[in-house]
């Protein structure tokens, strides 16, 4: 029996999603991120500008000047703190765009492939609706051990990342103080006398320093590169059983389309 190719990943079009993928990451870096990079001076600026606006109100003879400068301190922390939430916020957006990109681009390729030798509403549906656990369990199937890939660590906590920046408490966030709770900032860390852990911490502790959202990038520039060229039909092995199902059940209503 002649074997065929079930996936084929088409060299230019594996570059050109690797490409499309960076210039995200640096454009994102050069336009929203880098906007955040001085914010300590900027912080030292809404301060001055404070102290400048309230000088019509320093009276020598009633106020102690100490006073003024403390409060003008309190509102650069305040800004250096909104700011720097802010930045945080920005940086997480800019993983959740990037993350879903690569899962829609992933359930393209996987229906289009799947397209040039099976045709159904039930199968494209299903590769769309499918739970991250499930494409995972595709690509196993295929031959392609992803779950002892070194990359998928980091991909499976960006997932977990995103889920909890998207819904905030749940299941993810669970998986999240569980598998990878560097994610979760703790401002304890370090401070005697006071109890810290992932315990106490939830979905307002989501953190993404610059080099995780590096290491996101590269996990992804990786999978990209480590799919197979080919993927022949000798090489799969047990389908998983939500694919077979819709394969079946498209070829059901072909069937029964037919009959009238």
């Amino acid at each position: 029996m002649s074997d065929y190719v079930l996936f084929q990943m088409w060299g230019p079009f594996r570059q050109s999603l690797i490409d499309g993928h960076l210039f995200y990451v640096e454009q994102a870096r050069k336009r929203l991120l880098s906007q955040f990079d001085d914010i300590e001076s900027e912080a030292d600026k809404a301060a001055e500008e404070w102290l400048e606006r309230s000088r019509h109100n320093f009276d020598p003879d009633r106020h102690d000047p100490a006073s003024f400068y403390e409060a003008a301190n309190d509102v650069g922390i305040e800004f250096y703190s909104l700011l720097s939430d802010m930045r945080d916020r920005t940086r997480l957006s800019v993983v959740a765009g990037m993350f879903h990109e690569w899962d829609k681009q992933l359930r393209d390729w996987l229906v289009r492939e799947i397209g040039h030798w099976h045709r159904g509403d039930n199968t494209t549906l299903k590769v769309w609706s499918a739970d991250f656990g499930q494409i995972v369990d595709l690509l196993d199937c295929l031959g392609w051990k992803i779950r002892g890939a070194r990359y998928f660590p980091t991909l499976d906590a960006c997932r977990l990342v995103v889920n909890v920046y998207k819904h905030g408490g749940g299941k993810s966030l669970v998986d999240l103080k569980q598998d990878y709770p560097e994610y979760l900032d703790d401002p304890f860390q370090g401070a005697s006398g006071v109890i810290s852990g992932v315990e106490y911490r939830d979905h307002t502790h989501l953190k993404v320093s610059d080099a995780q959202f590096q290491a996101f990038s590269d996990a992804i520039v990786a999978f990209w590169q480590d799919v197979p060229e080919n993927v022949f039909a000798s090489q799969t092995t047990d389908v998983p059983g939500w694919l077979e199902k819709a394969i079946l059940n498209d070829n059901a209503k072909r069937k029964q389309a037919s009959q009238k």
